[in-house]
């Protein structure tokens, strides 16, 4: 596991654009050049939009300007899929083309907004995570990432109104950026495997692990992953931790069905 990228991720503060060129080239063979170019773009969209809100005094103002620059005026705006592909998660290619997948898109916005000087962050607006710039202490703009449209006050009323969540996540209460990075890693790691690139998302899976040992989930996923590369023996060892740690989940007794005809001597070492 590459040391400087996990010390990027554990850091108290997060450079988040630097932490997504990391992980570019530590998963998807991105070079150093490329992400030097990345940060370059980034940078430049950076200074720009803060040239443009100079002479823009009130907050509220402010903000409102910034969300017509990047989703208006730079057109980074997507339409709503169900699957978003791996390359809809590399910064360059949203870049280009303005297609991010979600998780992408909130990390590099956060990057952005904080670099022009704004307080913002994400937060659980049933059913999606949103981002929200606090103007002052009176207005604040929760917005989706996908096309920067503010939500009502009376749309978040009802959503919060049928939120069956935690009483955390229905208070709006921020997302720490380590968690939004390990959902851009989860809705990486999905894209690789709908693309069949097993052995890429079992370096996100590993990757998720190193930041959150021991998660039975995440082991279930990396067991999937070992199996799919015939990695019999740790994929044995790795079900055997969720079932052990999860018994009541819907998946477990299909799982052990699974396990009683695995053979867990039958090992491949990679």
């Amino acid at each position: 596991m590459n040391e400087l990228l996990l010390a990027e991720l554990r850091a108290k503060t997060i450079d988040l654009a630097q932490s997504l060129c990391l992980i570019e080239q530590q998963i998807l063979t991105s070079d150093e050049q490329s992400a030097k170019a990345t940060m370059g773009d980034i940078n430049r969209f950076i200074d720009y939009f803060a040239a443009q809100l100079a002479d823009v005094d009130d907050p509220l103002d402010r903000a409102e300007a910034l969300l017509r620059l990047i989703f208006v005026e730079q057109l980074f705006t997507s339409q709503a899929q169900d699957n978003w592909s791996s390359k809809e998660h590399l910064l360059h290619v949203g870049l280009a083309y303005r297609s991010l997948a979600p998780a992408t898109k909130n990390l590099l916005l956060l990057h952005i907004i904080r670099a022009c000087g704004f307080h913002v962050e994400a937060v659980y607006v049933p059913d999606q995570v949103m981002l929200r710039i606090i103007c002052d202490e009176q207005y604040a703009i929760i917005f989706h990432s996908l096309d920067g449209k503010p939500i009502s006050w009376q749309e978040l009323d009802q959503r919060l109104d049928r939120d069956d969540n935690s009483v955390e996540q229905s208070s709006l209460e921020p997302i720490a950026d380590s968690e939004l990075v390990v959902q851009y890693l989860l809705s990486l790691k999905n894209a690789l495997i709908r693309e069949s690139r097993y052995s890429e998302a079992l370096q996100v899976v590993e990757l998720v692990l190193a930041l959150q040992p021991n998660d039975p989930y995440h082991r279930r996923d990396r067991g999937f992953l070992l199996q799919q590369l015939d990695c019999y023996k740790v994929a044995f060892d790795d079900y055997q931790y969720y079932l052990q740690n999860c018994p009541q989940e819907a998946d477990a007794k299909l799982l052990k069905l699974h396990l009683d005809g695995f053979t867990a001597t039958d090992t491949t070492v990679h």
